[in-house]
């Protein structure tokens, strides 16, 4: 009854409507009209900002903070590096080929200019492990560029810091890689799509690192070869210290010749050094392309891993056409580099066989190419892997009777490039021992189903198919 009698007493609480100008209207609470008149006075909450996850580790680097397009290289180590590399044939950077052990091969056959394999700069500031082994550079190296792959100006610049730090004489810029990994990410060729975010790109990098700056592009990201003039000048507007020109494009790889005629096009326009690269496996070819281009330098890449002494061949002007013992003594040489970089323990030996073998697909390709015969080839058929299978179809069809460990040195199949690796290892630095070791493989039965297999298989001698993998 007393609670009756209190709901009696109390006042009735009419409930009003809120109207468009914030005013009362009947059938509503006022207090609730009070409150939403409130809210929608208030300003809107502000979103929190952007968190981009991938600049984790590319914070901005010292000294950069306060002048971010002050120069840090100099004219005189521009002009210094420019010098150095003028006419030189240099080492291309290789996916997996480009290892310290094989670099040093070549040093030893006199190449002057090095590059590492690519590294992933992103990878590399999270100090990955694979990735900060690939800035390491042996002592006999003399000019050694470190290679990366990125699309961020701070993180280019961070990680140039890091390959400065290691011992890097100059930075090249991936934008030619054309494999799915690299493309997928953004990176290498794909950045070839947009010139003029690539100059930003090119240029941040450029002023922030201390070490001159090449760029690395193929003649456009498609079928077209038209991007490349616009992609070089973007280059040199950046500031790069030269610009190294695959002559392809990335959808044509190794099916098509390297146009050497535009690179040559390209260098008399531009005002920076322009390094051609592609389908060169002589000195003389080296030195013609030069000639007809008017190109700064050359650069090779599956040149060098079919015959590691093309650099030799370059400096004398002369071709070398080594026995098969000779070369025998050659790949135990790089054998010898792997143990030194990679230790002698099963772990090592595993490591090792992860090179060698790979290393003996391009071995096997080698032919020697005199001038005398093969000169006026090399201006007819320049697809470096339509020469050697000319070569190779001529030599079959002469019916030529090939010592039997030539016959070894030539085979394709995978499973002879890992006997023949692991005969090597087993040499212990002995080339008696390694000859031996191979004549026992040429005689066991085993290179005879070998070069069945070859015979039976359709990859046009094994001189093209691998390339367009291998990119």
């Amino acid at each position: 009854g007393a609670r009756r009698a209190r709901r009696a007493a109390a006042p009735a609480q009419t409930r009003h409507r809120a109207t468009a100008d914030g005013s009362v209207a009947p059938g509503e609470d006022a207090t609730a009209a009070s409150s939403t008149a409130t809210a929608a006075d208030a300003p809107p909450t502000p979103k929190p900002p952007h968190v981009d996850g991938r600049r984790s580790y590319s914070d901005v680097p010292t000294g950069l903070e306060d002048s971010p397009t002050r120069r840090l290289v100099t004219e005189e180590q521009l002009a210094s590096f420019r010098a150095s590399i003028a006419d030189e044939l240099l080492l291309a950077p290789l996916t997996k080929g480009g290892n310290l052990p094989f670099r040093r091969l070549c040093v030893d056959f006199g190449c002057n200019v090095t590059v590492s394999e690519m590294v992933f700069a992103r990878f590399l500031l999270r100090r990955n492990p694979v990735e900060k082994a690939r800035l390491r550079r042996h002592h006999s190296e003399k000019l050694f560029g470190v290679q990366l792959a990125t699309n961020q100006i701070v993180e280019g610049v961070n990680a140039a810091a890091l390959a400065a730090e290691a011992g890097a004489d100059f930075i090249d810029l991936n934008c030619g890689c054309p494999i799915h990994e690299t493309w997928k990410r953004g990176l290498g060729a794909a950045l070839l799509k947009k010139p003029k975010k690539l100059e930003r790109l090119v240029r941040g990098i450029a002023d922030g690192t201390r070490l001159p700056l090449t760029v690395k592009i193929r003649l456009g990201a498609g079928g077209s070869e038209a991007p490349a003039r616009q992609l070089a000048e973007a280059v040199e507007n950046a500031g790069a210290a030269a610009v190294i020109i695959h002559g392809r494009t990335k959808e044509q790889r190794y099916t098509r010749a390297a146009n050497w005629d535009l690179i040559g096009e390209i260098q008399r326009e531009r005002g920076i050094p322009v390094v051609g690269n592609g389908d060169i496996l002589t000195h003389y070819e080296h030195r013609d392309r030069l000639a007809r281009s008017g190109a700064h330098a050359a650069m090779t890449g599956r040149g060098a891993l079919i015959k590691p002494w093309i650099f030799k061949e370059v400096a004398e002007g002369v071709e070398w056409a080594p026995t098969p013992e000779e070369r025998v003594e050659v790949y135990l040489r790089l054998c010898s580099y792997f143990k030194e970089h990679f230790f002698t323990d099963e772990m090592g030996r595993g490591r090792y066989l992860d090179f060698m073998p790979w290393h003996f697909g391009f071995f096997c390709r080698y032919r020697p190419l005199p001038e005398d015969t093969y000169g006026a080839m090399a201006s007819e058929h320049p697809l470096l892997q339509t020469r050697l299978g000319i070569v190779a179809a001529a030599e079959q069809a002469s019916g030529a009777d090939l010592p039997r460990m030539e016959r070894l040195l030539r085979c394709e199949s995978e499973e002879a490039h890992v006997r023949l690796s692991e005969a090597l290892w087993d040499a212990d630095g002995s080339v008696d021992k390694a000859l031996e070791l191979f004549e026992t493989i040429a005689n066991d039965g085993s290179l005879e189903r070998w070069e069945a297999e070859a015979a039976a298989s359709d990859r046009d001698n094994g001189m093209g198919g691998g390339d367009a993998i291998r990119g």
